[in-house]
């Protein structure tokens, strides 16, 4: 017992040590020790609402495989295929080029309508909705669902569509184009710009990557079970209602119906942004996003760096058109 009473005040002499120091020192002399690394902007909730369903999901574009066979000779500006299974890039040109990317724009803004939907599910077409060139078809008055905006916004690419959806967002169309800036921020992806929802030129510099495009596509593809259904559509009827008139749409340009295992996903074109396309494979188990932007023949060099790319993880291409 006497070898414990020593042992016993020591402790209590250190323990009332402890607590004279934190009573007689000013927390703020302690709070000089702590330094906070400050959370950059775009990972904050208070200026960029986008953060509550982070996803940084950025794949190194060192982690390379090279194929045996010689390497596609193609026109695209950029390009990029990415096998998701392997997390490796089986090809690459120019995959950070900043570069237009047209209607591929379209892909972002599918997901801020997915995860933005409408208690109602009611969505009223405006007159000043029916925009551009390519289009759904729609009559100002008209009212849709959102299931039915992303068939005319993915299928025909349609333009009108896109501003549907951006007019019928909860705070409007400048906060949806500001939702998926700041989207594109939460995805941890630094080189796009939208200034729109269409992907049409003239509402200023819109310009993303081939990489960016690769993230983009893969948060869709896994995040959104609708996105990865209507983009492997290739023909979709839409019946009348007594609030909108029938529509059947066709996606006749990303090789679903000439390229077994293709799933579609998105063409885009303008003149400033040349032929673009994003594509996603399913094939054998082998799961692949391709991105070409700036094409002269966006449909045969998809197709050729699937090819290569399937070649390259020892799989052999399926027989096409």
């Amino acid at each position: 017992m006497k070898k414990i009473l020593p042992l016993i005040l020591l402790i209590t002499i250190l323990l009332f040590s402890a607590l004279v120091y934190f009573l007689v020192f000013p927390k703020e002399d302690m709070e000089k020790e702590v330094v906070v690394s400050p959370i950059p902007d775009f990972l904050s909730i208070i200026n960029n609402k986008e953060v509550s369903s982070l996803s940084l999901w950025l794949p190194a574009l060192s982690d390379f495989i090279t194929g045996k066979d010689s390497i596609p000779n193609i026109t695209a500006k950029s390009a990029l295929i990415f096998d998701m299974e392997n997390k490796k890039v089986l090809f690459e040109k120019n995959p950070k080029e900043r570069l237009p990317m047209a209607s591929l724009t379209k892909i972002m803004t599918a997901i801020i309508a997915l995860e933005n939907p409408k208690k109602d599910n009611k969505y009223r077409v405006r007159e000043e909705d029916l925009v551009g060139e390519n289009s759904m078809g729609l009559t100002s008055g008209e009212v849709f669902s959102l299931e039915e905006l992303l068939y005319g916004l993915i299928l025909p690419s349609g333009n009108d569509a896109a501003e549907v959806l951006a007019n019928n967002y909860k705070d409007g169309r400048t906060a949806f184009i500001l939702a998926m800036n700041n989207k594109s921020k939460a995805l941890g992806i630094k080189d796009t710009n939208f200034t729109n929802p269409s992907g049409l030129e003239g509402d200023g510099e819109q310009y993303s990557t081939s990489y960016d495009l690769m993230v983009m596509t893969h948060y869709a593809l896994t995040n959104f079970p609708l996105f990865a259904k209507v983009v492997a559509t290739y023909e979709k009827q839409i019946e009348q209602t007594n609030t909108h008139k029938g529509f059947t749409l066709y996606n006749e340009t990303n090789l679903i119906t000439s390229y077994p295992g293709v799933k579609g996903v998105k063409t885009g074109y303008t003149p400033e942004a040349g032929f673009c396309l994003v594509t996603y494979l399913d094939y054998k188990g082998n799961k692949i996003i391709g991105v070409i932007l700036g094409s002269e023949n966006r449909r045969q060099e998809m197709k050729d760096l699937l090819d290569y790319s399937l070649n390259s993880i020892g799989t052999a291409p399926p027989p096409h058109i």
